[in-house]
């Protein structure tokens, strides 16, 4: 099966029916998106992409492949694939895209707040870290040699956040 144009004629062809330089492979956009042909028949069985059919061969078009980059573009930063169709079926309310963008938005703005809190969770288990290993390298820096070093953590007494103490 020829893919769509990789072909000098096929090239030549598309010049000639603009129609055709608007459709492109799986093997195409497989390689363009940097993905799977299995992920990409996969979106199409979650309903995310609709590739028109030439018998076996699945032709995409501009907007499969936007679509496509638009996926890409959620699961890269964390959206689920249900909240990527939700706000790409948004696209044919025919309203110029307003719904969809104003979702987007809210979605983006929320997303970037919980990433934010995760940042300052992390941020906090790294200082927590770089405390407990100075405390580590003094104990080690004033151990005799050949004594084994005391170890007494605070940190390793306390229950962690939100949680009682399991000893008690």
């Amino acid at each position: 099966m020829p893919e769509a144009l990789t072909s000098p004629r096929e090239k030549a062809e598309a010049r000639l029916d603009p129609a055709r330089a608007k459709l492109f492979t799986i093997r195409d956009l497989a390689k363009e998106c940097g993905v799977s042909a299995r992920t990409l028949r996969f979106y199409e069985e979650k309903g995310l992409l609709n590739p028109q059919r030439q018998g076996l061969e699945r032709l995409y078009t501009r907007r499969d492949r936007a679509r496509l980059k638009y996926v890409l573009m959620g699961r890269n930063v964390g959206f689920s694939l249900d909240e990527v169709r939700e706000m790409l079926d948004l696209y044919d309310l025919g309203d110029g895209q307003e719904t969809q963008l104003k979702v987007a938005l809210a979605k983006f703005r929320e997303r970037i707040a919980q990433l934010e809190r995760q940042k300052a969770d992390i941020e906090r288990v790294i200082d927590e870290l770089r405390r407990a290993s100075e405390n580590v390298e003094s104990m080690l820096e004033r151990a005799s040699p050949g004594a084994k070093p005391r170890v007494r953590m605070k940190a390793a007494r306390l229950a962690p956040e939100g949680e009682e103490n399991r000893r008690e």
